[in-house]
């Protein structure tokens, strides 16, 4: 089986990770019906062994599991090796809580108790954002296949991140999103608002926070120094702006 077409066929695979066996059940019948294919564990363990056997293409993971674990750290250590679509589910609808999921490397936050179709919602515009050839440019076209800017290349199509020195980085669904963002939009100050729109992150609530804690992951994986940015420079009282040097090439 080739790799793309295991891909395929994990399109519509996803995992939930949560220790309530009434909230599995339901979600379990919930995606189902609407086409999805659903495995649901209890615990981290469980979620460890499952990500060995199978790919998905999105996990919906509790803050909260048994026996001590945290959501939290389950994300950390999972974006260590893997950059599949975490959306986070919690019973605290605390700003603290959402800042730090964000800055760990969650896609999105979801509060208990939620409305089925807004989970659905969010699940379907994470995987729109993870499937796409890229957000369109200011001018509305697709048509280059990867970006550079100082010895960077950005994959559009692949969705991938190769550093100058020809090693892929991994990037979580929003890191590459914004990284594009500010990668079509070289010199140009862009406030945190504006970024939202760009992203296509208007799910997710309008805080300040959650933007720095993003742009806070992706400067650690692609400034020289990321406590003296060089690429992505902030604008006191503005935002953000790119500054790398951008050219543009048809293959990869």
């Amino acid at each position: 089986m080739t790799a793309g077409h295991k891909a395929q066929m994990d399109a519509d695979r996803i995992l939930v990770v949560d220790d309530d066996a009434r909230i599995r059940q339901m979600l379990v019948r919930y995606f189902e019906d609407n086409g999805f294919r659903v495995t649901a564990v209890g615990n981290g363990t469980a979620m460890r062994s499952e990500l060995a056997r199978e790919s998905y293409a999105a996990i919906f993971l509790d803050l909260v599991l048994p026996n001590g674990e945290n959501g939290l750290e389950l994300l950390r250590e999972l974006r260590g090796t893997s950059d599949v679509p975490v959306l986070m589910l919690t019973g605290q609808d605390d700003v603290t809580d959402k800042v730090v999921g964000l800055e760990v490397g969650a896609d999105d936050y979801i509060a208990k108790p939620f409305h089925l179709r807004e989970l659905l919602a969010r699940l379907r515009t994470v995987l729109r954002r993870r499937t796409s050839s890229g957000l369109p440019s200011k001018s509305g076209a697709l048509d280059e296949e990867s970006l550079e800017f100082e010895g960077w290349r950005l994959d559009v199509s692949r969705r991938r991140l190769t550093s100058p020195l020809g090693a892929d980085v991994s990037l979580t669904t929003g890191e590459f999103d914004m990284l594009l963002v500010f990668v079509r939009n070289r010199g140009r100050v862009l406030s945190r608002d504006k970024l939202m729109d760009l992203t296509r992150n208007r799910n997710l609530e309008a805080f300040d926070r959650a933007i720095d804690a993003q742009i806070v992951r992706l400067r650690k994986k692609i400034e020289t120094d990321p406590k003296s940015p060089e690429l992505i420079q902030s604008v006191r009282g503005v935002g953000y702006v790119f500054t790398g040097r951008r050219s543009y090439s048809s293959s990869i």
